[in-house]
């Protein structure tokens, strides 16, 4: 089957970083898309050829070129999107709330979207990760019981998740494997096919949809467990005066040894949210739950070693250096910096964040003041945190925090040097402090 013997468009819904960047790479592959989001700006940017993502290699080149070629146009009315394409490609957001329960409504408000659009012969493939069952139970019955169109029958059900990484989005569509279920071999001969054609990557065809929900989920679980052990094996370095970083390296020296990095905490869509989605449904004892409770405990631990070196936050001024939840990506969802926030605060600390990703307006909006770095009040600064280590950072000089006691280096990654030697002490997740030298 190619292109030319199927209908070839698709719609592809919600055009955040990675429906944008699928829809552009679907376009450029020959595939007529009609991308659907409800932010009527982005629509507006994207129908003028023009991203409204950052920091994603490629990305612009492509939506000018697959707008400019007539491959691609957006608008807010999904149902639109629907009724135009042979194909739906769904992957709009699916969190959990502050109770972390699974949050349904953008999804759920999709779907019925879709019911009310699809036609006879249509494919639904979700990318959203889901937890095991939803795409077919949830979703799939919805849309049989909205449309009246027989699910497996009039139309087809895939489950195919995302795997991709912010800032490589493109990159890693090419390189990771695409595992592809389907709610019968109809449905997953049609997803299959359309991958193959509108990536080129190759295919992992796994048994049911279900099979394929869990892989994902199970990628995320993977890396929090293990985030978490390292972040434990870090903490009992702090306790029995031993270098965690030198103990990783040698240790991972042996090929079945493979010890993450530990960190200040896990933030973002994925790792702190996606564990809730076996939680929730039953697996809510031993390691999965546990490691939530590690990595999220991580900014408490964090605060609880800078008080040991200086004692009350009352009235200090600290300075968290990164709001996104990891380097060089625009994005607050989980930060460990939230975490870091709510504690100063209730311990009467003068808190500040500087992140060059953010307007200040953007940061004041999380109730903390915003700093320039290039502002002359650094220099009252007591106490700095790092939490993300973005690229701006690399090359900072602290020779202008006059007051600065402490450095609190939550990823690891500054030179212990270029601390000291400007009269700061050194502290950082799994190594001993080393004092400043005036």
């Amino acid at each position: 089957m190619t292109i030319d013997e199927q209908q070839a468009s698709v719609a592809v819904i919600g055009l955040g970083k990675i429906g944008l960047t699928l829809a552009a790479v679907f376009a450029t592959n020959g595939y007529y898309i009609f991308g659907a989001d409800k932010n009527k700006e982005v629509v507006a940017s994207i129908n003028q050829g023009k991203s409204h993502i950052n920091n994603e290699p490629g990305l612009d080149q492509l939506v000018s070129g697959a707008v400019e070629n007539n491959q691609m146009r957006a608008t807010s009315d999904n149902v639109e999107a629907v009724a135009h394409s042979s194909i739906i490609v769904v992957i709009v957001p699916v969190l959990v709330d502050a109770a972390n329960q699974i949050d349904y409504q953008m999804i759920d408000a999709v779907v019925e979207d879709i019911a009310k659009g699809i036609k006879k012969g249509s494919l639904v493939i979700f990318e959203t990760t889901l937890p095991p069952g939803d795409t077919k139970n949830r979703f799939g019955k919805r849309i049989e019981e909205r449309s009246g169109l027989r699910l497996g029958t009039d139309f087809y059900l895939a489950y195919s998740p995302e795997r991709v990484y912010s800032n490589r989005i493109i990159e890693d569509l090419e390189k990771y494997p695409k595992v592809v279920g389907g709610i019968n071999e109809k449905s997953l001969l049609l997803a299959s096919t359309f991958y193959k054609q509108a990536l080129n990557c190759q295919l992992i065809e796994v048994s049911s949809i279900e099979t394929a929900e869990f892989s994902k989920v199970a990628e995320c679980v993977y890396r929090d467990v293990n985030i978490a052990l390292a972040n434990e094996l870090a903490q009992f370095a702090d306790q029995t005066g031993v270098n965690i970083s030198e103990v990783i390296v040698a240790s991972n020296s042996q090929p079945y040894s493979h010890i993450h990095s530990p960190g200040i905490g896990v933030g973002g869509h994925c790792i702190p949210i996606y564990p809730y989605f076996f939680i929730n449904k039953g697996l809510n004892q031993g390691l999965t739950p546990l490691a939530r409770e590690v990595n999220d405990g991580m900014a408490a631990y964090a605060i609880s070693q800078v008080k040991k070196e200086v004692g009350s936050l009352a009235n200090r001024n600290v300075l968290i250096l990164g709001l996104s939840y990891r380097e060089n990506v625009k994005e607050p969802t989980k930060s460990t910096t939230l975490l870091l926030i709510d504690q100063l605060l209730n311990m009467n600390a003068n808190v500040f964040v500087n992140d060059p990703l953010f307007s200040d307006r953007e940061i004041h909006a999380f109730g903390v003041t915003p700093l320039s770095l290039q502002d002359k009040s650094i220099s009252k600064i007591d106490i700095i945190i790092l939490q993300a280590y973005h690229d701006d950072y690399k090359n900072l000089n602290f020779k202008d925090f006059t007051n600065c006691k402490l450095l609190f280096d939550g990823r690891n990654q500054l030179k212990q040097e270029d601390i000291k030697k400007h009269g700061i002490t050194y502290q950082s997740i799994g190594q001993q402090s080393e004092k400043g030298e005036w």
